[in-house]
Parts: C-alpha cells; structure tokens; sequence
C-alpha cells in the first residue's frame, strides 16, 4: 500500500468513526444521561507546575489542547502537500485556491447578509466557509469505484487550502487581547525551533519539550492555543538525515500523529461539541438569523462558490481533463465541500465563546443541518453521475 491509498483508507474510517461519534453525541445530550454528559465536559482538569497554573473544564482542554496537536498534523500536511504533493507545482495550486477562496466568500457572504444587523451574531461569519476532509472523503469512499481518484486529489487539494484559511482567520479574527509578555515568549520559542532548523538538530524529544512551551505561551498570549500547532509544524525539518534510508523527521511525526488524530482527537471533539439537545427545541429556532446563514451558507453557499470555478475550468479544460470527469461529478464534490462539521463547529465555538450556551446551539444546529444536506445531496449526485471505473 502506496502512501496516498494509507491517507485515503485513514480518512476514510476516520470520516466514519466521525459520524457516528457525533450521532453518539446528540444521543447523549437528548437522553438521560445529558446531564451526565454536560457535567462530564465540564470537569475541571488542572496542571501545575510550581507557581505556574492551568485549571480549564474538559472541553476547553478538548478545544485547547487536543486541538492543537490536530492542527500540528494539518500544518505537516499542508507543508509536504507544497514541498512535494498535490500542491508542489502552479496549475496545481491556483486552481484548488481559486476555488477555495470562491467557496469561502460565498458562504460567508449568505451568513453575513442573514445577520449584518446584529454585531454580536455577525461575529460568527466564518463558521460555514469551511469543509471537513475526513467527513467528505468518508462519503466518497462510500461510493466506491463511481468516484474517480483524480476526483479525491482535487477535494484534498481544495480542503487543504480551506484549512490554511481557517488557519488565517482564525489568527486574525478570532484573537482575544494580547498579552505582550506571553507573545513575546511565542518569539523566543519560535525562534529557537529554527535555530535547531539552522543547525540541522532532528531530535525529536527537544521539538516536543519547545513546542509544548509555545503552546503555553500561545495559550496565555490571546492568540488561539491551536496555532502554536502550525508553527511548530513549519518548523519540522524535511530533509534525510546522511547516510541514512530512514523517512525525514516531517514525515515520521505526520504518520505517527495521523491514526492519533483520526481514531482519537477527531472523535473526542465531535463527542465534546456535536452534542445538541432538542428538547427544549421549537421549529421557531431554525429561522434564527444564525441558523439560517451556517445552514444555507454550508448548504448553498458551499455549492455555489466551488462549483463555479471548478465549472469554468472543466469547460476550458484546464484540470483533470484526462480522467473525464463529468459536469455532474464536479456538481456533487461542490456540494459535499459543504459538510463543515469539525471546522465549522470550532470557529462557532470561537465565534462566540463568551456569548452564552444559545448561540453556541444555534451554531450546532446550523452546521448539522447545512452538512447533513450536503452531505445527502452530494452522495445522491455522485452516485447518480458516478460510473465504474
């Protein structure tokens, strides 16, 4: 098994184990045991370390931390994807982006225009702009030989560059205040990562001990925790290390941290986040400004920004024309980019973290509903346009 068929399997299950993790999470939160279940994500877990404290409930630790160490794969994935993947050559890299950014400004663009009048549910206007890969290349391996594997390189391709967007406005947007001291650690931390880059020092063990400092620091600064992850991730060397046969340190750490990522962290967040009480819940909540511009955002928006692009291109020719992708093929992978789940749900909970429990339901129920439907409509699509091939 090559190295692209064991991300794609990876994926795959962990799209599976996602979904039903999720489903186990609004059992949870809709049976007897929700109390149980909001108590349990509530507990506090503290560490200390001299003077030095941090006493966070669970799901912060989930959000916080865990989190983190997903975005550390993310970043390794996106820097060999530039170093040497889908995205190491032009063609391959303007079109995905294109795409992306038109999938982006579209959804966001229905969200705001739903709830411009409210500066507080305005905040939350990058909640639909984004695709959850595990979940979409779960419903394409669910289809089989119909979907040609051109189709999963360019989804790939496309998630990627949402995830480096995310990551950009999640920097820029969802940062609190910053505390000066704290980022200024950030810095010195950074900095000795590529020191150890500069004098070609692969150990592992001191990546690990420097990273985890950052973390902290991050944490503290204001700055989302997460995106120490990504810093950490540009700054592991990919290069062989002489005289060896041994894979380069990047690549080591990204395939020790996938199935970690896949069976474990993935399915933590979606059972801390995903769960939703509809108990309390009347149709009159689904026409809230917040719920209507995640759903439609996800739903429509989703379809409508990365179809257009990707229709262009298939007309002039200009990707993938050798696989004979078909126009409807290109119409359901538009419409599954719009299962947002993992994504979504975290910048929902960024989006309004100090602005109470009804919001943040507004936003689960939203970004189920818009990726439930994509995700329905698009195996629909791709089942009906697909083919053996």
């Amino acid at each position: 098994m090559n190295k692209d068929d064991h991300f794609y399997n990876l994926e795959t299950v962990g799209g599976i184990l996602l979904f039903f993790t999720a489903i186990l999470a609004i059992i949870l939160a809709n049976s007897p045991l929700s109390s149980w279940y909001s108590t349990f994500l509530e507990i506090p877990v503290k560490f200390s370390f001299g003077t030095f404290t941090l006493n966070k409930p669970l799901l912060l630790w989930i959000n916080d931390g865990l989190m983190a160490i997903y975005f550390l794969l993310v970043g390794l994935e996106i820097k060999r994807e530039i170093k040497r993947g889908v995205l190491s050559s032009r063609t391959s890299i303007f079109i995905p982006a294109i795409t992306a950014l038109c999938g982006l400004l579209v959804p966001a663009g229905i969200f705001i225009f739903f709830n411009y009048h409210n500066p507080t549910y305005i905040k939350g206007w990058a909640i639909p702009t984004a695709t959850d890969i595990a979940f979409t290349l779960g419903i394409l391996s669910i289809l089989g030989s119909r979907v040609p594997f051109s189709l999963k390189i360019l989804l790939t391709a496309i998630a990627i560059f949402d995830d480096i967007a995310a990551i950009v406005i999640i920097a820029i947007f969802y940062t609190q205040k910053l505390s000066i001291l704290s980022l200024t650690m950030a810095v010195i931390f950074t900095a000795t990562l590529l020191i150890f880059n500069y004098f070609d020092i692969k150990k592992p063990a001191l990546f690990i001990i420097i990273g985890i400092a950052l973390w902290i620091a991050v944490l503290k600064s204001g700055v989302h925790a997460t995106l120490a992850g990504i810093v950490l991730a540009m700054t592991i060397p990919d290069t062989q290390e002489k005289n060896s046969e041994k894979p380069s340190m990047l690549v080591r750490v990204e395939d020790g941290l996938h199935p970690w990522v896949v069976f474990l962290i993935l399915p933590m967040f979606a059972l801390a986040n995903a769960g939703v009480s509809f108990m309390d819940i009347g149709l009159d909540l689904f026409i809230y400004p917040v719920v209507i511009g995640t759903s439609l955002g996800l739903f429509l928006g989703k379809q409508i920004g990365v179809f257009l692009p990707l229709w262009y291109f298939l007309k002039r020719k200009a990707y993938l024309q050798i696989d004979k992708i078909n126009m409807l093929q290109v119409y359901g992978l538009a419409l599954i980019c719009g299962v947002g789940f993992t994504m979504s749900l975290f910048i929902g909970s960024l989006a309004y973290q100090n602005e109470g429990v009804q919001l943040i339901k507004m936003v689960k129920i939203g970004v189920i509903t818009g990726s439930f439907f994509s995700g329905l409509f698009g195996y629909i699509v791709l089942r009906y346009a697909g083919r053996k091939v």
